[in-house]
This record gives structure tokens, C-alpha cells and sequence, in this order.
């Protein structure tokens, strides 16, 4: 019955607002119409009671109880007023309609004389005839008197049918019309939903900057725009990086797929020796691991960007984010990391996360080539926080300093260190993506210095 009930409901919100609109009008004029019914019976039923009565009182003047018997005198209209009446002294009958003879109503009336005054019932004298019957007492000084009246009820049932049927026939038209408008104000009220809906599949499509607003909207299409807008907000914002993402990852590999095909196309342009074959194997699996860390990396940041679109970075606290760092790289044996954390704590409007990923970088290098210590610091600055790695090892060479944030360079790729030379272009680009700055201070000699400013939390 529920999957039935289930596959016969409308499955639009028109049809089914319609469904509810129109079941509970039912319900309704169902109630209101058994109620008018009702009514109305007892009204016809009220004026039948008033005609007996009247009827009985005007019987009741022919009646004479002066006597020590009650009799009925002759009057001139004594054919109508013996029309369906029963007089009665006690159980004796005095008088009885013409047409009576014993039956139904006779005993009815019998019984009914015997109840005294006021007295009212209803017989069934055969189907479908009903006939109502009331008694009135004429009390005198000597003796008393009942008179019996009765009333066919066929002109009031017909006229209770018909009201019933006019009532039946209205609740009907009634019922349509509610079904026809409601589908009608409804589909005019949905009508600027649809229209919204269309509007936001295609601006969605093309990442268009067009917004609905809650301007002269009604209070819940207003609400309805602003969530629209909101989810074309963040449709935007992935779109936005889902192509920077592949802007990045295309300029990324571009170096690394060169030197494959390069190298391969070396090693077919004539017969190659072993050895030289080996070499070309091996910087074709640089390349290889190269394009793996540069995706490895890049997706890992999109994720994180899409994970966290939209939301609030808050304050960050530096410091305890950059113990972090040093505890999960580790340190050789050779080489001393220590965090300064001197000064007041700074803050900075960054995820952690993201404060690793930035700081990670500049952290590895500086630990790849310290020769005894690597310092790192943070420090409040006007609209911001600097943070600071400084090692103690050979520098960055002076000719390579204008290439150090290209991504793929090394400045000496054959120095026994693993790199792709991705991780300084990367620092800078997540740096400048929240308002910061990653930069090489060429002032310092005894080393390398690299320096992170991130804005203020």
C-alpha cells in the first residue's frame, strides 16, 4: 500500500501542494456539510413539531371537558380538522381520521396519548413514508382529553434531499476550483524558482560573476538567492582552481617532459654505447620523478585550497607551528636546528597547513646544505610576521641567485642532493596567494637566508 500510495502522488511540488490544498478543502466542506445537513434536519424537523402543534391547539377548541366526559362538537371546517387526528379520553378513542382504520398510525397514536402533553414521534408507514406525530392535552374541571395530530414528512425530506444534493453539487464545484487555483498560484509562484534554477545551471557552467542578490525579492526567494549565490560563489572559486591547477601543472612539467623527449631523441639520433645508454636512463628518471613530485605536490595544495575555500583562516600561532616543522623533518646528525622563539609570540592570518607548506621548503634546503646549524625565527613586523631560516653552509652562488624561484632549476644538480627544484617557486607562490612574500636576503655571507613574511593574525 506505501509503495503504491508512493508511485500514484504527484512527484511535482505544484501537484503536490494541489493534493494537500484540495484534501483538506475536502475535509473541510465534508464537516461543514454534515454539520449544515444536520441543522437543517433539525430545523425542518422543528417546523414540522410547530405545524402539529399548531394544528393540535386548533383541534383542541372543538374539544369540550366541562363535562364528566369529553366530547367533540361540530364545527364548520370539520373535515379539515379531522384530517389525520386522533382524540382520545384516556384510552378511549373519540375520534379518528376518515381513512383510518387501525394500522400503524392509529397504535403510534394510541401510544402516544398515553405519554401526555408535548409528546412528539416519528412512524414509518411504509417505505419510504415517514408521517410525525405529536400530542397535545385538553384538561377541563371534570374530565380531560388527548389530541393525537400527524404530518407527512415527504415534503420535508425531499426538500432536506435537496439541499443535501445542492450541497453535494457546490462542495464539487467547490473542490475544483480550489484544485485549479492552487495549481495556478503555485505554478506563479514557482515560476521565479525555475527561472532561478536555469539561471543557475548556466552561470554555473561558465563561472559567470552575474549573482542574484535579495534586492526587491520577497523574504524566501531572497533567502533562495543568497544560498545561490553562495554555491556560485564556491563553484567559482573551485573552477578557479581547477585552472590554476592545470596552468600550474602544464608550466610545471614543461621542463621535466623536455628533458625526456630531449634526451631521447639524443639517444636515437645514432647507435649509443652502454654507457651512454645508462646515463640517458637515468636522467629520464630525474625527469620521471621529477613530474611525480611536482604533481604529488601541487595536488596536495589544491586539495588543501579546495578543503578549506571559503572559510576564515583565524590566527595562527607561529611559533609552535614551526617546532612542528623541525620535530617532523628531523635533522641530520652533522647539523643543529633551533627555533628562536625570543620576543614576543607573533600571529599570523594563515591555516597552519599552510604555514608548514610555506616555512617546509625553506626548512629542507637549509638542512640540506648546513654544515653545523640551522636557525629559524619569527618576528612581529609593521602588518605581518617575518619568519627567518638561516643555515651556515656555502650560500646560494651569485649567478644562480636570479633563477633561485624558477621552478625546475638547481643551482648544481650534480651536488649529491635530491631536489626538483620546485620547492623555493612553490613557497613564493603559497606565500603570494595570501598576501605574503618569500624572498633570498643576498646581504647575508655566512650562509644562506631565507626570509617568509605572512600578514598579521
Amino acid at each position: 500500500m506505501n509503495g503504491l500510495a508512493r508511485r500514484l502522488a504527484p512527484r511535482t511540488l505544484r501537484g503536490r501542494l494541489s493534493l494537500v490544498a484540495v484534501t483538506t478543502a475536502a475535509l473541510l466542506m465534508t464537516v461543514l456539510t454534515v454539520a449544515f445537513n444536520t441543522v437543517m434536519d433539525r430545523h425542518l424537523q422543528h417546523q414540522a413539531d410547530a405545524e402539529l402543534r399548531s394544528r393540535a391547539a386548533a383541534v383542541a377548541t372543538t374539544v369540550d371537558t366541562s363535562g364528566s366526559r369529553a366530547r367533540v362538537l361540530e364545527t364548520v371546517n370539520d373535515r379539515l380538522l379531522d384530517a389525520n387526528v386522533w382524540i382520545y379520553t384516556g384510552t378511549r378513542l373519540l375520534e379518528k381520521p376518515p381513512s383510518a382504520a387501525g394500522g400503524t398510525l392509529t397504535e403510534a397514536a394510541a401510544r402516544l396519548a398515553l405519554h401526555g402533553d408535548g409528546v412528539c414521534t416519528t412512524v414509518t408507514a411504509g417505505e419510504p413514508r415517514s408521517v410525525r406525530l405529536c400530542a397535545r392535552s385538553v384538561a377541563g374541571h371534570r374530565s380531560t382529553a388527548t389530541v393525537v395530530t400527524a404530518l407527512d414528512l415527504a415534503p420535508y425530506r425531499n426538500s432536506a434531499d435537496v439541499v443535501l444534493l445542492g450541497s453535494l453539487v457546490l462542495d464539487s464545484v467547490m473542490l475544483a476550483c480550489t484544485y485549479a487555483l492552487t495549481r495556478l498560484a503555485v505554478g506563479r509562484a514557482l515560476r521565479p524558482v525555475r527561472t532561478m534554477t536555469d539561471q543557475a545551471t548556466e552561470w554555473s557552467a561558465v563561472g559567470s560573476d552575474e549573482r542574484f542578490g535579495a534586492a526587491g525579492q520577497p523574504a524566501e526567494l531572497a533567502r533562495l538567492g543568497a544560498s545561490l549565490d553562495a554555491l556560485l560563489d564556491h563553484i567559482r572559486t573551485v573552477l578557479r582552481h581547477e585552472r590554476q591547477l592545470t596552468g600550474e601543472l602544464s608550466h610545471e612539467l614543461r621542463t621535466p617532459l623536455t628533458r625526456i623527449i630531449v634526451e631521447l631523441d639524443w639517444w636515437r639520433s645514432r647507435p649509443r654505447s652502454g654507457a651512454e645508454t645508462r646515463a640517458t636512463h637515468e636522467v629520464i628518471a630525474e625527469a620521471a620523478q621529477a613530474m611525480r613530485s611536482i604533481c604529488d605536490t601541487l595536488l596536495d595544495d589544491a586539495r588543501e585550497e579546495a578543503r578549506t575555500a571559503g572559510t576564515a583562516p583565524g590566527a595562527t600561532a607561529v611559533v609552535p607551528v614551526l617546532h612542528r616543522l623541525v620535530d617532523r623533518l628531523g635533522t641530520p646528525e652533522r647539523v643543529t636546528a633551533v627555533v628562536d622563539a625570543a620576543g614576543p609570540e607573533p600571529a599570523a592570518s594563515v591555516r597552519p597547513a599552510l604555514v608548514e607548506r610555506i616555512v617546509g621548503p625553506l626548512l629542507a634546503n637549509a638542512l640540506r646544505y648546513a654544515h653545523s646549524t640551522v636557525t629559524v625565527s619569527a618576528c612581529p613586523v609593521p602588518g605581518g610576521v617575518r619568519i627567518s631560516v638561516t643555515d651556515d653552509g656555502p650560500g646560494v652562488p651569485e649567478a644562480f641567485v636570479g633563477d633561485l624561484f624558477q621552478p625546475g632549476r638547481r643551482a648544481d644538480p650534480g651536488d649529491g642532493h635530491d631536489g626538483a627544484g620546485l620547492g623555493l617557486p612553490l613557497a613564493r607562490r603559497l606565500a603570494r596567494s595570501v598576501g605574503g612574500e618569500v624572498t633570498h636576503d643576498p646581504a647575508y655571507t655566512s650562509g644562506a637566508r631565507f626570509l617568509a613574511d605572512l600578514p598579521a593574525g
